[in-house]
């Protein structure tokens, strides 16, 4: 059996990410604040032991990511009806300022949690995030 996991960046970690942002939606719904969700999940990243850090400025942007967790990923959570081009261009901007390789966009705004991994963009397309 082809495994086609093989080219996916941290699978289990992520994996694991996702599982506990589904958990915190089907324990709270689809109707908390951005912020209350982030506490939710922070309280299972600490339960888990996972490393992270919580609300990182991306340099001097002033901007700041939800989390990093394990200096690997990056997650921006989001509690809207529907994503936007600019959510992913968001998260996309993290990943070039931090030259991390994957991040997670999570909305928990809809009656099934949405989730998209985004891989860091390395070629002279990622311009277009700037």
């Amino acid at each position: 059996m082809n495994n086609t996991n093989n080219n996916l960046i941290y699978p289990d970690l992520s994996f694991q990410l996702v599982g506990l942002c589904m958990f915190v939606h089907n324990t709270y719904g689809q109707f908390c604040r951005e912020k209350q969700y982030s506490q939710y999940l922070e309280q299972l990243l600490v339960d888990k032991k996972i490393n992270y850090k919580k609300e990182v400025e991306i340099f001097d942007t002033k901007n700041r990511a939800d989390f990093i967790i394990e200096n690997k990923i990056v997650i921006e959570l989001k509690s809207k009806k529907m994503m936007h081009s600019e959510d992913y261009n968001q998260i996309q901007r993290y990943l070039q300022a931090t030259q991390l390789k994957l991040g997670l966009l999570i909305n928990f705004g809809g009656k099934d949690l949405f989730y998209k991994r985004i891989t860091l963009i390395e070629t002279d397309a990622r311009k277009r995030f700037q």
